[in-house]
């Protein structure tokens, strides 16, 4: 795992993100001190995904806002 300075990794951070993409992690330091981790996101799972989704759906169809459905006011936008 690569240190690289704050001000660099601000300077360089487009390039320091496609190398993390590519799998590589970095500390990042502050005045020599390490003060954070950068490391590729995890990737969820499709099965994930899907609940997370239908969690969405679930909680939309119940949610209320002032005795209104957050339902009913999002199709009320549509109009």
């Amino acid at each position: 795992m690569d240190q690289i300075g704050l001000h660099e990794a601000k300077t360089h951070l487009s390039d320091i993100i496609t190398k993390v993409n590519e799998g590589n992690e970095y500390i990042i330091t502050r005045r020599g001190i390490p003060v954070a981790r950068l490391v590729p996101a995890e990737k969820p799972s499709r099965e994930a995904a899907k609940k997370a989704l239908e969690r969405a759906k679930k909680l939309r169809e119940t949610l209320s806002l002032g005795g209104l459905k957050i339902k009913d006011l999002i199709e009320e936008g549509r109009r």
